[in-house]
């Protein structure tokens, strides 16, 4: 297995403090080198992906950032970052792999920005039965991995929902998101990929869940 290098995470961190272009053009060669051995770790994960899920796409982002609508006006990101597709429209939910030196990089999953008709469908899911989603996301061994949601919520309850509803703490969320923290320690270490594959590979009862929430109507009728 591939691992992410010491070079790499040294190399961001320069970058940090010299955000430049000049200097960025003046080590481009040495960028080149870590791009593709950063980008041998995802093509390896992206192989053990689809060894337990149906994954159909690996898309790695550029380190060049979009400045357009950003406060942040410096011209490269100071990490990389690669999302991994589940094959659509029947398999939802996604992989996300975040590396960054410093202590800053995780692992990340589930559903960051639902369209609105999949929002809906998912508060109205919960509002007529949360059951089974608490079975799965309060099941030790799933909370031992990827511990609580996180993401953005309202503060009160959805238009046409009620805020006294038992489940309205699930309701009001925006985001149904799992993260999960490494070290540079860990991100280091040989098994790295094969700690990132077994964590993914702990969150499948949860997209196996929605997955099926959101390719049926409120009565259990397919729509796809």
């Amino acid at each position: 297995m591939s691992s992410i290098s010491k070079d790499t995470f040294d190399f961001l961190n320069r970058l940090e403090q010299n955000n430049n272009r000049d200097w960025f053009n003046d080590h481009k060669k040495e960028f080149k080198t870590i791009e593709a051995n950063t980008k041998k770790v995802y093509n390896e994960l992206f192989e053990a992906l689809k060894t337990h899920d149906e994954i159909d796409r690996l898309k790695l982002f550029r380190i060049y950032r979009d400045v357009r609508f950003s406060k942040n006006k410096t011209p490269y990101k100071t990490h990389f970052g690669g999302s991994f597709h589940r094959k659509k429209p029947e398999l939802r939910g996604g992989y996300y792999l975040h590396i960054a030196p410093n202590n800053q990089s995780f692992i990340a999953t589930g559903f960051w920005e639902p369209n609105k008709e999949d929002l809906l469908r998912i508060r109205k899911e919960f509002e007529a039965d949360d059951t089974e989603i608490r079975e799965i996301i309060n099941n030790k061994s799933f909370k031992a991995v990827w511990g609580d949601f996180v993401g953005d919520e309202l503060k009160t309850a959805p238009k046409g929902f009620d805020k006294e509803h038992p489940a309205i703490d699930l309701i009001r969320k925006k985001q149904y998101i799992f993260t999960k923290n490494y070290t540079d320690k860990e991100v280091l270490s040989n098994n790295f990929i094969d700690e990132v594959n077994t964590a993914f590979k702990a969150i499948r009862p949860y997209f196996d869940y929605m997955s099926d929430v959101l390719t049926t109507n409120i009565n259990g009728e397919s729509v796809i």
